[in-house]
């Protein structure tokens, strides 16, 4: 395989992301997928290599790769800062190279790292996937629903991690229709198994690809990026006057119609908001 071969595709991500780094401070930037993370990292070891091969090349030296390892991780965290991506990939960016390097001199098998890695993906794979982290709701958050979901309601939990609100809520409002969905594989397995003997539909799924038009209510406990997205898939297919409950995280712009939940506790706070119409 030549060279060119390899760096092509390389140059061809880095000036995708650099295009996307350089645009105006005004123009809002999409939700970038895993993919555009992985094309930043190959674009910040694209830009290095391009910079230092000469240098080592021509005087015949050999490779410091910890020097390497720590430029490249120096681009990918500039790169990711001025494409103004959330504080937290900027960290992962800036120490993923460098971390990979001092793994490499640990004397431990790369087998372990990549069983780590495996399960990290299939617990938290929409941390990656749409910067929505496993969080579990909990019983306390099933007493205020009580209160709040109307009788007979078919109710929804978005991503639903290990059932932890719908198992105690079905206990709670045996007149609920529950219906959970989640797309990390080892919660969604946890689960199942737990919820197998229970009135719950325990689906799996991605929830931006399950209608929300059966629901006359949507549970969510996701993170401050999708909000504003949700709700306006929430207005396109719930029907007028229902119920859309955020746990922990507002929906930019909208007026919630009721607070509920512990005044003292803003993570245990439900912002409840009716769909227009």
């Amino acid at each position: 395989m030549s060279h060119e071969s390899i760096l092509l595709p390389l140059l061809r991500l880095s000036c995708q992301t650099l295009t996307t780094a350089a645009a105006p401070p005004d123009m809002p930037i999409p939700l970038p997928p895993l993919s555009r993370q992985i094309a930043l990292q190959f674009a910040a070891t694209f830009l290095i290599f391009s910079a230092v091969w000469p240098f080592y090349y021509l005087r015949a030296a050999e490779w410091n790769w910890l020097a390497v390892a720590l430029l490249i991780g120096a681009a990918a965290f500039l790169i990711a800062r001025l494409s103004r991506q959330p504080w937290w990939w900027q960290l992962i960016h800036l120490l993923f190279v460098p971390l990979l390097w001092a793994g490499l001199q640990m004397p431990v098998s790369p087998l372990w790292f990549l069983g780590a890695f495996i399960l990290l993906c299939l617990v938290f794979r929409g941390a990656a996937s749409g910067r929505i982290p496993l969080y579990l709701s909990g019983a306390a958050t099933s007493l205020w629903l009580t209160r709040l979901l109307p009788h007979q309601a078919r109710a929804l939990d978005l991503g639903a991690g290990i059932g932890s609100l719908l198992w105690p809520l079905s206990r709670q409002r045996p007149d609920l229709h529950l219906v959970g969905i989640e797309n990390a594989p080892l919660p969604w397995l946890f689960g199942k198994l737990r919820l197998k003997n229970t009135r719950i539909d325990w689906r799996w799924g991605d929830l931006w690809a399950h209608s929300l038009a059966p629901y006359q209510v949507v549970y969510c406990f996701l993170s401050p990026a999708p909000m504003a997205a949700l709700w306006e898939k929430a207005c396109r297919e719930m029907q007028p006057g229902s119920l859309l409950i955020s746990k922990a995280f507002p929906i930019p712009d909208a007026l919630p119609e009721t607070l509920s939940g512990p005044e003292d506790d803003m993570v245990a706070r439900l912002y409840v908001y009716r769909i227009p119409g």
